[in-house]
């Protein structure tokens, strides 16, 4: 039996959209079907193979039923796109098709003549999670009126590490203890003895080589790490590794399935500011896959002793794993607010900002995550860095931490607890 509906910032985007056709892409278990069943009339699963011998043998199946019509996993048929493109193109009235897919080909390779959009569906945001009712929203932030920022939390450290753990899959989150460890590792396990098999179109010869490389990369969340480093991260015992052809041909797999969410680099036209480093941060779609994969606790996170990692890094694993909440959350956001979200650093490491979101006008809120309770001068200086380069182009500055209280500093940066901000 399902639980209860939890309303997604993704909601409010669908119900903004006018257009014929959505396409909502994401991971499996992000909650696309729940969310799209809510709004559709029609329902073709094509996740069921008899559907799909039906739909082969009469395509237009696809199109029967009342509207909105909803045609789920998509892509299991090729030609779904273009028989929905083609009745779009007869008539191009509103809210007509919701599609969704969680792998294979995807929506951006085809033409929807300005009529078909596609819209990305993450893991649960905090905000989502209905820890806490948040007081500061991005949008505002980032539309640069500089607003007040204010709030108190009674969310704390060992509240997030649980939130880390808990996952943003709204049925894995459902499960409690052990049975929730069991359905994370049940998910990594699908994806390797199941979807990039299928992926690829082949077996995987070395399962055991493809869950060690999911392992390294799971150690370099939030890092630039090289991926052939993580190559060379994830030999076995006998020191064997996968070759590169193979380990890329793994992560084409893992971004077609989207459980690799990494964060590309920010690119400025602002020339003064290159030259700049272009390596993506690495990121799992949830990093409650990172900690099951690392075989993290909330005692050994909490306590400091990581279990040992395959790759070295600075600072402690629950630092990466609390920004790759606050990154998850973030992009949520400011995907609802129309801007796009990368990462800044420059080649000698001099500067970088956790997270920079850009809007459709070039403009900026950069966002620095710490976990910590405090902020001082020394956890924003590369925030004021930036404003003094950017000058006006800098809208806000933010620095997201674990403080019970959310306010600006003197020098103006906006210093806000994950739990008080929100979309």
């Amino acid at each position: 039996m399902q639980g209860t509906y939890l309303p997604r910032v993704v909601d409010d985007e669908l119900d903004r959209l006018a257009l014929p056709a959505v396409i909502v892409e994401g991971p499996k278990a992000v909650g696309k079907t729940r969310t799209l069943e809510r709004r559709s009339k029609t329902v073709h699963r094509l996740f069921r193979q008899v559907e799909v011998d039906l739909v082969c043998a009469d395509e237009d199946r696809l199109l029967q039923g009342e509207k909105p019509v909803f045609i789920d996993e998509f892509q299991r048929y090729r030609g779904t796109i273009d028989v929905v493109r083609d009745a779009v193109d007869r008539d191009a009235g509103p809210r007509q098709f919701y599609l969704a897919g969680s792998a294979g080909e995807r929506a951006d390779t085809h033409s929807g003549a300005g009529r078909i959009v596609t819209v990305r569906m993450r893991p649960l945001a905090f905000s989502e999670r209905k820890l806490e009712e948040p007081t500061v929203s991005l949008a505002e932030l980032l539309g640069g009126a500089r607003p007040p920022v204010r709030g108190e939390t009674a969310v704390g450290l060992s509240d997030y590490v649980d939130e880390v753990l808990r996952s943003g899959f709204p049925a894995i989150r459902a499960y409690e203890g052990l049975d929730r460890t069991q359905a994370l590792r049940g998910y990594v396990d699908r994806v390797v003895q199941r979807d990039i098999p299928d992926e690829l179109g082949r077996a995987v010869r070395r399962p055991e080589a493809l869950r060690r490389w999911l392992r390294a990369y799971a150690a370099a969340t939030a890092t630039t790490t090289s991926l052939e480093k993580i190559r060379d991260a994830a030999h076995g015992g006998d020191g064997r590794t996968a070759n590169h052809q193979t380990t890329q041909a793994y992560r084409d797999a893992l971004e077609r399935l989207w459980v690799l969410d990494d964060l590309p680099a920010w690119l400025p036209t602002l020339n003064h500011l290159a030259p700049l480093l272009q390596t993506p941060k690495r990121y799992l779609a949830d990093p409650a896959l990172a900690a099951v994969l690392i075989g993290a606790s909330r005692q050994s996170l909490l306590s400091g002793e990581d279990v040992e990692p395959p790759l070295p890094r600075d600072g402690s694993f629950l630092g990466s794993l609390f920004e790759a909440l606050v990154v998850l959350s973030a992009r949520v956001y400011a995907q609802a607010a129309g801007a796009v979200a990368a990462h800044f650093r420059d080649q000698h490491g001099r500067h970088e900002v956790d997270l920079i979101l850009e809007r459709p006008d070039g403009k900026v809120l950069a966002v620095e995550v710490k976990l910590s309770q405090s902020v001082g001068a020394g956890d924003v200086k590369h925030l004021t860095w930036l404003g003094r380069e950017m000058g006006d182009k800098l809208v806000d500055a933010v620095v997201v931490c674990v403080s019970p209280y959310a306010y600006r500093r003197k020098d103006g940066v906006a210093v806000v607890p994950l739990a008080l901000l929100g979309p």
